[in-house]
């Protein structure tokens, strides 16, 4: 089964959810702003580990030509940053592969090997969606998904779902993620950014 699963996991795509708007953090492009040195979408990028044959798609909303040195640059296809929803379909609908995973740029630190115990899960029981739950919420940006939902998450989109509430719809499977806090951790603000550092100085 190891060995199956390993084979096919060549055919999952990566996708980088990178086009809010920040308002939070003032309107900046959140993705691009240093954390420790770095730019913070390098931080995601570096907790992806080396590719193992999927493609890797960054949702950016603005200076993709900076962020084509992460991946392949896409937007969303409706203005004015509708949500993470939006970046989701866009990314479901630009893919080549058959599965895509998603994770946020404004998590520096996921949980490690995420994406593989999704694909075991999706192997051994059929799932075609599943989505992240701590034990304690649903984590509903970190994700894998048939690219056979795109039309369902374009649709969603056009209705005014947001991410949960068409991850219902589609009755996405909840998988209980065992990983610590920092694995969870949002920057939003500039004191999250710094609360951060403050923790890895």
């Amino acid at each position: 089964m190891t060995s199956s699963i390993g084979l096919a996991r060549q055919e999952i795509a990566t996708a980088i959810l990178a086009g809010g708007a920040s308002r939070r953090l003032g309107g900046v492009d959140k993705g691009l702003q240093p954390l420790l040195g770095r730019p913070l979408i390098e931080w995601v990028v570096d907790s992806l580990g080396r590719p193992k044959g999927g493609e890797r798609l960054i949702v950016a909303n603005r200076n993709a030509a900076i962020y084509a040195r992460y991946g392949k640059v896409i937007a969303d296809t409706e203005p004015d940053y509708p949500g993470p929803l939006a970046g989701i379909a866009a990314a479901l609908a630009a893919t080549r592969s058959p599965w895509l995973f998603t994770l946020p740029v404004d998590c520096p630190t996921p949980p490690q090997g995420l994406l593989d115990g999704f694909w075991r899960q999706a192997c051994l029981h059929g799932y075609p969606s599943l989505v992240a739950h701590d034990g304690v919420r649903r984590q509903p940006l970190f994700a894998l998904y048939r690219s056979s939902l795109s039309d369902s998450a374009a649709l969603a989109l056009r209705s005014g779902l947001g991410a949960s509430a068409w991850q219902d719809a589609i009755g996405a499977r909840e998988i209980v993620v065992s990983a610590g806090p920092e694995s969870w951790v949002n920057l939003n603000t500039a004191s999250d950014f710094e609360a951060f550092a403050d923790k890895r100085a």
